[in-house]
């Protein structure tokens, strides 16, 4: 089974993040593919990036400045699949969920692992500029971002009193979605067992070095 790492990227008081999340968890369960572990940010307390490279310590085993950014580091090497839950907040994802993706540090733990995304929002937009905001920082972290998303618009009556979704679409896009998943998470195993290239900004520096040494 593949490990999963699913990230709840909110922790607001009455967070609509809840009603989402049972009908999201029950659905990553039928699929049968994956090993879930939830990481839901509101118990997990980062501090605001600050990580440099005076506070790591030991390349090969970072410290970080908290043991809490160590931990999360450490989880998210684990996975060998993500998928992200967020909300939109002005037109973007929660800062909390940035400040998040951005203490992975220095381990690369992101790097050549597929992720997929659930939004949603109180509005007719249903988080899909969070999705785009998330779209940016994934190709940064070189994390293989799914084209086919699940978005849920008005998601205060997205869910029936049994936590159904109202819309049959989204359980079909969440079918779609876990398919793919499954599909890129057996084939980036692969590549990655078989070897990685180091970090591009690694081989530049190193290719710079050695050409001013010659």
């Amino acid at each position: 089974m593949t490990k999963l790492k699913l990230i709840v990227g909110s922790r607001r008081p009455n967070r609509a993040a809840d009603l989402v999340i049972p009908w999201l968890t029950k659905k990553i369960e039928s699929h049968s593919h994956f090993e879930t572990e939830i990481l839901d940010l509101k118990d997990w307390d980062l501090p605001l990036f600050q990580e440099h490279q005076g506070s790591i310590g030991d390349i090969n085993d970072p410290t970080y400045s908290e043991p809490v950014v160590r931990e999360w580091n450490r989880k998210i090497r684990e996975a060998e699949a993500m998928l992200i839950l967020t909300p939109e907040y002005l037109h973007g994802m929660p800062g909390l969920l940035k400040n998040a993706l951005d203490n992975v540090f220095l381990s690369f733990a992101f790097r050549n692992k597929p992720v997929a995304a659930v939004s949603y929002s109180s509005g007719i937009a249903g988080g899909s500029r969070a999705l785009e905001n998330l779209a940016h920082v994934a190709l940064e972290a070189e994390m293989i971002l799914l084209r086919n998303t699940v978005i849920i618009p008005f998601v205060g009556s997205a869910f029936d009193d049994n936590g159904n979704p109202t819309n049959p679409t989204t359980d079909a896009a969440a079918t779609v979605m876990l398919d793919d998943l499954e599909w890129w998470s057996k084939l980036l195993a692969g590549a990655r067992a078989n070897g990685e290239l180091p970090p591009g900004s690694v081989r530049l520096r190193s290719i710079l070095a050695n050409t001013a040494k010659s």
